[in-house]
């Protein structure tokens, strides 16, 4: 008889595997096994050891349609014995011989027992199917007789994932034959598997697509389309990086050679080789505009889409954005979940369930989380303050059978204690070769492509930035901007400029799409002015507090309200957007904390020339300026009044801020500000003065970390001397770092950390062998892979 091969769906092959695996099954037709169930119902299944042929049966107003779930149907699969042992036992019957002959009738005899056992475990699955499906099946599987088998959990679950795997064949089959009808009835006698349907059909509608541009106006791209393999990393501590994100930057490109252990987003609970201990809490790390929330989405809709990990039954992603905004609200952790899963009402306990909670952005949580003197609770139905239910989910005191993926920014890594964490990773930006790629897929024209590439890396400060996708998109917008129009002369080569021409190029985009203007018209309007000008005040006073994100509150406090806030966003759209979480309100936040910090520096700016007040003193100078000694001198205070709380910040979190107001304060600058500025023009004694100082406080025998953020300082200032010092001290080998000043020996740090070339050996000896030496070039030592 000809057997036709039907092609199975993905979520069925795994059957074939799970079958194949099967041990011989009982002939006769196994009876229902109860188990405790996670899925509400009025009833609650009864225990083995209260269920005996003499129980009675389910009264006649009794229901059990939630708990008639055909893979709880806890039928133990009873073996008499061992595939392997009938195996062995059956082999030993078959002639043993060495010819290929009797090699083939042995596979034979293997592949005919492998076959019974699979017809016998389908024929029984098929009647148990069949009795669910009947119409005069009982109410309740419960009240029937039933064998008190106690198996382990991995046999447990080794049953359960057969029973998913089959049900799933056996709905496929049913569709193929048209029995929608008896298909929908098997489906929904399965509550898991009907909730887990609308979760994955939700979250495959909430993340399948992602927006070109920030604004969700723009046009519509599938992830799975767009999506790049991000590099992510093994290792590393949960410990707190007091360095600014960009320096994190400069620190990783400039190690690409060395080994590392790479993962994959779906294998990201999956234990290394060695690693006995199983993963329950992931902690990935990454610089704001990295790719963290991508990597996560990334990771739910391969889940959704039956792709990945589908030993898990629910994944449940959150935002700290949203979880923000229950600080005042209690929940038990399972109305924590319903509260956001709707879908999920009809699950009353997950602890039989593979779950995973996914936590995006800790670095945004504003509740503290307390480990030390937070009660510690277990019960998952005992309602508390969400910032407990966090904590003890994290502790591992509730539900410790859930996985947990949480990600955030390195300078909140430490929130979490280490021993709370099984895996630390991290998001590296793009490579070296990987920016290259980027740049000739947006520009198509070889010749511009590599013209743009070679003037990002006249830049160091600008090479380094496009580490992060985010910036790449930005330097791609500005350069195509100034290559179409010509405008501006030179290509911007100092952050500074490029985030000024960014503004520039956004100014224009508005009054061409939403004002009707044409491109030659006026880029600032008065209307446009103002918007710019509340978007500055709102990210001066967001990062002096460390807040990335807005609610209305913060708004408010700002002189924003909350509908004009809608109106920015819709406006300025590559700036400032607009989230809402599920069922929550408004959330506002700059496109990129490095947006922020420019915005915010220049409102500082911006109220020092046109009001003659310094935010970083709050002192209110004479509103018109002029040009008197006075007044040059308040000008220097404000650039010195800025270097200072910079260097006084613990976690360096107005490094790039300091950058670019002084970028700021330069004449060229301002003049390409011109429309937006009032009045434009600095004192050249002003920026000196400031040089002067910056260097004082680089011989200051400042860290490492400082003292190249103020080099970066003076290269916003147009002033490389120290620099252009030491490197014609070594392009003459006259370098002497005996009689090095402090200054000079930072200089020199910031040239060899600078450079292009890859500090894998870095010659100590070549600059001297002395303590001092060590001490003071410590930080090229630590970039490196070895140092002789």
């Amino acid at each position: 008889m000809m057997r036709s091969r039907v092609a199975l769906p993905a979520g069925c092959r795994h059957c074939v595997k799970v079958c194949a695996a099967m041990n011989q099954c009982e002939e006769t037709e196994e009876r229902v096994q109860p188990s405790k169930t996670g899925l509400c119902g009025d009833h609650e299944a009864p225990r083995p050891e209260q269920h005996t042929p003499d129980s009675p049966g389910p009264g006649p107003g009794s229901s059990c349609v939630t708990l008639l779930s055909y893979t709880s149907m806890e039928y133990p699969l009873l073996f008499r014995q061992s595939a392997d042992e009938r195996v062995d036992q059956e082999s030993s019957q078959v002639p043993s011989g060495q010819s290929a002959r009797q090699h083939l009738t042995h596979l034979d005899y293997i592949f005919k027992l492998l076959e019974d056992n699979i017809v016998t475990f389908v024929k029984n699955e098929l009647k148990k199917i069949k009795k669910v499906l009947s119409s005069d099946f009982p109410e309740c599987l419960e009240s029937q007789e039933e064998e008190d088998v106690l198996d382990g959990e991995e046999e447990e679950k080794r049953r359960r994932s057969s029973r998913e795997a089959f049900l799933k064949i056996t709905l496929h089959f049913l569709r193929r034959m048209k029995q929608e009808e008896l298909a929908d009835r098997l489906q929904s006698s399965n509550p898991l598997g009907v909730c887990q349907h609308k979760l994955k059909s939700n979250l495959q509608k909430k993340f399948q697509c992602v927006f070109e541009g920030i604004a969700k106006a723009g046009n519509p791209t599938l992830l799975n389309q767009i999506y790049t393999e991000l590099y992510i990393t093994e290792g590393g501590t949960a410990e707190v990086n007091d360095e600014h994100e960009v320096r994190q930057i400069e620190t990783a490109s400039r190690k690409p050679n060395r080994l590392e252990t790479t993962i994959r987003q779906e294998d990201i609970f999956k234990a290394s080789p060695g690693r006995d201990k199983p993963i329950r809490t992931v902690m990935t790390k990454g610089v704001a505009g990295i790719g963290k929330t991508v990597l996560t989405q990334k990771f739910i809709l391969d889940w959704a889409e039956d792709k990945a990990n589908q030993d898990i039954q629910f994944t449940f992603p959150f935002t700290f954005r949203e979880l923000n905004m229950l600080k005042e609200k209690k929940f038990s952790l399972v109305e924590f979940v319903h509260h956001f899963f709707t879908e999920t009402k009809e699950i009353c306990s997950f602890e039989e369930f593979q779950v995973v909670f996914i936590f995006d952005g800790l670095d945004e949580c504003r509740p503290p989380l307390d480990f030390h003197n937070t009660e510690i609770l277990t019960d998952v139905t005992e309602s508390t303050s969400v910032d407990v239910l966090l904590t003890n989910l994290i502790r591992g005191k509730l539900l410790p059978s859930a996985r947990l993926w949480i990600t955030t920014r390195p300078a909140a890594a430490n929130q979490i204690p280490p021993d709370c964490v099984d895996m630390v990773t991290e998001v590296r930006g793009f490579t070296d070769p990987q920016k290259e790629e980027y740049f000739r897929k947006r520009f198509r024209d070889e010749e511009q492509a590599s013209s743009i590439i070679s003037h990002i890396k006249t830049s160091r400060s600008l090479h380094i930035m496009c580490h992060i996708p985010v910036f790449c998109w930005i330097t791609a917008t500005v350069l195509e901007d100034v290559l179409k129009t010509g405008e501006g002369g030179e290509m911007p080569k100092t952050l500074t400029e490029m985030y000024i021409h960014f503004l520039v190029v956004q100014s224009k985009v508005k009054n061409v799409k939403f004002d009707g203007g044409a491109e030659t018209d006026p880029h600032w309007t008065p209307e446009s002015r103002k918007m710019i000008e509340s978007l500055g005040k709102l990210a001066f006073d967001q990062l002096q507090k460390g807040n990335l994100i807005f609610y209305e509150s913060d708004l408010t406090e700002c002189g924003i309200d909350i509908r004009a806030a809608s109106v920015y966003s819709g406006v300025f759209t590559q700036i400032f957007k607009e989230e809402r979480g599920l069922y929550q309100d408004k959330v506002f936040c700059f496109i990129h904390l490095s947006v922020q910090e420019f915005l915010a520096a220049l409102h500082v700016q911006l109220r020092f020339i046109n009001s003659g007040v310094n935010l970083l003193t709050e002192k209110q100078k004479s509103s018109k300026k002029s040009e008197t000694k006075t007044e040059e001198s308040a000008e220097t205070r404000l650039y010195q009044s800025a270097v200072d709380e910079a260097l006084q910040s613990p976690n360096g979190h107005l490094d790039l801020f300091l950058r670019f107001l002084l970028g700021l304060s330069l004449e060229t600058n301002q003049n390409l500000l011109r429309g937006l500025l009032t009045e434009t023009g600095s004192s050249s004694q002003a920026n000196q003065k400031t040089v002067h100082y910056i260097k004082e406080k680089i011989s200051e025998n400042r860290s490492p970390e400082r003292s190249i953020n103020l080099f970066h300082c003076l290269n916003e200032l147009n002033d490389r001397s120290l620099v252009k010092e030491i490197q014609q001290y070594l392009r003459s080998g006259s370098l002497s770092t005996d009689k090095l000043s402090p200054a000079q020996w930072s200089a020199l740090v910031f040239i060899l950390l600078s450079s292009e070339k890859d500090l894998d050996v870095f010659d100590l000896k070549k600059y001297s062998a002395s303590e001092e030496a060590l001490l003071r070039l410590l930080p090229v030592v630590k970039a490196s892979n070895k140092a002789v």
